[in-house]
């Protein structure tokens, strides 16, 4: 049921992107050059517009997942450290159970 849903997702989503890719095949210049000395900038790259597009779609995924993993830290160090206590607590009592005597409770008479 769920690759029926996959499916059903990534279908039309396909469909859009070859849809976007084939009405923007125009060969567009991508200058990284700020200050450029004359017509022609020091750094450019000459690509179809959908790939200038898809690769700047992709590198603001990237940067968000790295600024979004970079505050998650302190979260990701509580977790580690509850963690060590939860363990450690474990093996406390694991340790405390072993070193009791069980209890035999005594029937009582009537």
């Amino acid at each position: 049921m769920l690759r029926f849903f996959k499916l059903i997702l990534i279908v039309p989503l396909a469909i859009l992107f070859l849809a976007f890719a084939f009405a923007n095949r125009h060969i567009v210049t991508v200058a990284f050059d700020p200050f450029p000395s004359g017509d022609i900038p020091a750094f450019a790259l000459q690509m179809p517009l959908f790939v200038a597009l898809i690769l700047a779609a992709m590198l603001g995924v990237v940067a968000g997942g790295f600024a979004v993993w970079l505050t998650q830290g302190r979260h990701r160090r509580a977790l580690r450290a509850l963690r060590a206590d939860t363990d450690k607590l474990r093996s406390d009592l694991a340790a405390a159970k072993a070193a009791t005597p069980p209890v035999v409770a005594l029937a009582k008479r009537a």
